[in-house]
This record gives C-alpha cells, sequence and structure tokens, in this order.
C-alpha cells in the first residue's frame, strides 16, 4: 500500500480506557505467509485491556496496537499464499494491530467467514474460539458426559466455551454476577447456572459429584475453592487472573486426588500452534456455526474512534457477550 494511511487506536501511554488515541499510521505490508485484510469490525478482549495497563508485552514483531481479532477483506496476500485472495471475506486471529482500517496476519490464522454470519459476528470468532478450543477440548480435554464448569459465563470465553461444551456433549455448569447473566447461560444450554453473589459453586459442584474440567479466568482466591469443587482426577485450566496471579495454596490435595493444574495464554503461542488451532475450528466448529447450532454472543458496537468507550464497558463487567469496533462495516 506503499505510504498510504490508515486510521488507527493506539496505546501512547498505559493506563485506563482514556489512553486509547485515535491516530493514523501508514498501511501495512503483507510479509511471506501474510494476508492484508481491509478490517471491517474488531473485536474487543480482555487481553487489550491488559495490554493498555502495561501488563501484556507486546511479542517481537508484531504491531503495538491493540487488537486481536477482525473481519474483512482481504485486499492483498503476500508471497507463498495460496489459500486466500483478494477479495475474500475473512476472520482472523491477529498479533496484534486489529485497532485499525488495515491488519496484516498469518494466513494460516484466518477463517472464512461461516455461511450466514455477518462480518460483525464473525471478528468475534477468533480470540474466543482459539481459546476456548485450545484450553477447553486440547489442553483440558473435555469428553462427553463430564461435568464442565466455566466460569464468568456470560463473557465471551463463557458464551462460547457453554455452547461449544453443550454441543459436544458436556453437562455445563457456569457462574456469573447476576439473574440476567444467569439465565443467558442458560438460555444457551448450561444446565445449572450459579450465581456467585447468593451461591457457593463448590458446593453445588459437590452435590453434583465435583467438576470433571474447570476453565478459570479469575484466580487468585479462586485457586483453593476450584480445587475444592474438582472431581478426584479433574482438570483445571487457568486462562487469565482477573483477581491476582499470586496465592497461597496447599498442593497436598492435588497429589492426593490427582488433580491436573494448568493453564495457557494464545498470544504468545507459535505460528504453527496457532494455525494448528485454526484448522481444528475450520474442521471441527465450522460447521456448527453453519448450521446454526453455535452463535457468537454479541453486546454492543462501538465506533473505531470510541475504543475507550468499548473498553470502559467491557471492565465494568455489565456486558453480555461480544463487544465490537466497527472500522469500516459491512
Amino acid at each position: 500500500m506503499g505510504d498510504q494511511m490508515m486510521r488507527v487506536v493506539e496505546i501512547r501511554e498505559f493506563g485506563g480506557p482514556e489512553v486509547l488515541t485515535p491516530g493514523t499510521r501508514e498501511i501495512p505490508e503483507p510479509g511471506h505467509g501474510q494476508v492484508l485484510i481491509k478490517v471491517a469490525y474488531a473485536g474487543v478482549n480482555r487481553p487489550d485491556a491488559i495490554q493498555r495497563s502495561g501488563n501484556y508485552p507486546v511479542p517481537k514483531g508484531a504491531s503495538d496496537l491493540p487488537g486481536l481479532e477482525a473481519s474483512g477483506e482481504v485486499v492483498a496476500v503476500g508471497p507463498g499464499v495460496t489459500e486466500y485472495a483478494e477479495g475474500d471475506m475473512v476472520c482472523g486471529l491477529l498479533p496484534g494491530g486489529g485497532y485499525a482500517e488495515y491488519v496484516v496476519t498469518s494466513a494460516a490464522h484466518c477463517l472464512p467467514v461461516p455461511k450466514g454470519l455477518s462480518l460483525k459476528e464473525a471478528a468475534c470468532l477468533p480470540e474466543t474460539f482459539f481459546t476456548v478450543w485450545t484450553n477447553v477440548f486440547d489442553r483440558g480435554g473435555l469428553k462427553a458426559g463430564e461435568r464442565f464448569l466455566v466460569h464468568g459465563g456470560s463473557s465471551g470465553i463463557g458464551t462460547t466455551a457453554i455452547q461449544l461444551a453443550r454441543e459436544f456433549g458436556a453437562r455445563v455448569f457456569a457462574t456469573a454476577g447476576s439473574a440476567d447473566k444467569c439465565q443467558a447461560c442458560l438460555d444457551l444450554g448450561a444446565e445449572r447456572a450459579i450465581n456467585y453473589r447468593e451461591e457457593d459453586f463448590v458446593d453445588i459442584l459437590k452435590a453434583e459429584g465435583g467438576a470433571n474440567l474447570i476453565l478459570d479466568m479469575v484466580s487468585g482466591p479462586y485457586l483453593q475453592r476450584d480445587v475444592e469443587a474438582l472431581a478426584d482426577d479433574g482438570r483445571l485450566v487457568m486462562i487469565a487472573f482477573l483477581q491476582g496471579a499470586q496465592v497461597d495454596f496447599n498442593f497436598a490435595q492435588v497429589m492426593m486426588r490427582r488433580l491436573t493444574i494448568t493453564g495457557s495464554t494464545l498470544r504468545p503461542q507459535s505460528e504453527l500452534a496457532k494455525a494448528g488451532i485454526a484448522a481444528s475450528l475450520r474442521e471441527k466448529v465450522w460447521p456448527l456455526l453453519e448450521a446454526g447450532k453455535v452463535r457468537p454472543i454479541m453486546d454492543q458496537e462501538f465506533a473505531l474512534e470510541e475504543a475507550s468507550s468499548a473498553h470502559a464497558r467491557m471492565e465494568s463487567s455489565a456486558h453480555i457477550g461480544k463487544i465490537v469496533l466497527k472500522v469500516a462495516g459491512e
């Protein structure tokens, strides 16, 4: 694109939502194996806010602009790209740079916009579906008939995890912080939605025999309670630490009850690992999206220049489902 300019939202200093600042940058060029996407919508995710606060370092070689997922039109392809061509409509997992009119990413990290879904909905798929698939199914090994608990059931991660676990035959339990959020979890297929302000998820899961798998994004004081809620031989997968990354913990139960505690973050994983997740999603999950059995749950749309308001809404935890930035629209 030469020296043509595009609108972006930058993190010019670390801090609260107000530090997100509209600006302009040169349109990037796709490198080997990459595509250039003209962004229609960009998804807004917790890691964006963590990066904005200064606690999520940008990987070497990645854009310092926030934004880890987007949808839009392929407008240029780099050397070695054969799976996509100019004019294709895709959604992509990004190393960064989504809060912009154009972004480059690996072609192997893109997926076609599922039939029947809008570009707005498609922008909400990559970060969330990659995260849920790799942690719940690959790392967590969820199987049909198992009891699965997801915390934050009304979040983008939670609404995705509930639907996918349901479709693959698990018994689904979810925690949420209000009656409306609990109802949203039930509507998506959770067997039991637990209002954590009024009920104890440990007691409820224990009464069911314990959770075989827990997906946790809270950490901190939840670690001990998660372990108590697990069945023997249960697995705990941690993907965030909204209540802290450090805690005093007695590992005796882990050994005596043969528990597994693991976790991951998506952004630092290798290009090859992310390509593998994309391939699994295309084979096993995209048909569910195209059949209407699974769908992204949408919360609110903001203009690109309103990214600070989008972050404020996300951090208020008032949202149910995904928040997007409209960049070019449909």
